[in-house]
């Protein structure tokens, strides 16, 4: 059965497009994972996956009457499914942010997992709705206090609309964030997936338009973000056969987003 990870911060700048793209490569050696860049205003995923002169992106699929199907939309790449968000500002104004509903639950059919890159802000329709579509959030923050405020936000917003909480990512973490950890633990819905270090091969991917764990999969932030990936209890029924569509799964993920 699929399960929708909305991959979400209360700022800018955590690292989520990083964690999406890792998060997706360490569970698809298990699941049919599909990630999608749902933050359709400051898209930056296809750069992070070799993507950014692909011609047909999420954009297409979100302007009503284009006749783009969703396949045209999927480019397979590092062993998932990859959803890209265009940088147009005028298909970003043109895009109707309610159609990433039919968009996610057709997705849906051929996954496992499905990851959403979550925008930062909550202060849009098509900010938020990446997170009330979610079965669970995956909250990306530094290891400060503040940080843990805003994701906290993000939690609380989830959680108004049914949307649980798979657990904390600290992202960028500089010594020992063990205390901030602790807090964390007592404060969200999950647990903490992982530590992620800051490291200079995450700038080094980026630059080389690959995701962390093909650029450096020996890394200790890809070691890190493997970690969490094995914490993130994906709630399968069974462990699934990759390759195969579930209906069912489809069906109600379908159902969830109405």
């Amino acid at each position: 059965m699929v399960e929708a990870f909305a991959v979400a911060s209360g700022k800018g700048g955590t690292g989520k497009t990083t964690s999406t793209l890792a998060l997706g490569m360490a569970l698809a050696e298990a699941y049919d994972v599909t990630v999608v860049d749902a933050d359709t205003g400051m898209a930056n995923l296809l750069f992070h996956a070799g993507l950014d002169e692909v011609e047909v992106t999420l954009h297409d699929l979100l302007v009503e009457g284009t006749g783009t199907g969703v396949e045209e939309a999927t480019y397979e790449r590092f062993g998932m499914t990859v959803v890209p968000c265009g940088t147009s500002l005028a298909a970003f104004e043109a895009a109707d942010p309610g159609r990433l509903r039919d968009v996610v639950a057709e997705l849906g059919r051929d996954a496992d997992v499905v990851l959403l890159d979550s925008p930062a802000a909550l202060g849009s329709k098509s900010a938020v709705l990446p997170v009330v579509l979610a079965d669970r959030t995956v909250v990306v923050v530094q290891p400060t206090i503040p940080a843990l405020s805003d994701g906290l936000k993000v939690q609380e917003y989830a959680r108004s609309y049914g949307t649980g909480t798979a657990g904390v990512l600290f992202n960028k973490v500089r010594g020992d964030a063990d205390r901030v950890a602790e807090q964390a633990e007592r404060h969200f819905g999950g647990p903490t997936l992982a530590q992620v270090p800051a490291s200079e091969a995450v700038r080094d991917a980026r630059r080389a338009g690959e995701p962390l764990l093909a650029h450096a999969p020996d890394s200790d932030a890809a070691v890190a973000y493997r970690r969490a990936a094995d914490r993130l209890d994906v709630r399968a029924d069974e462990p699934p056969e990759k390759g195969g569509p579930d209906d069912d799964g489809a069906a109600a993920l379908a159902d969830r987003f109405r």
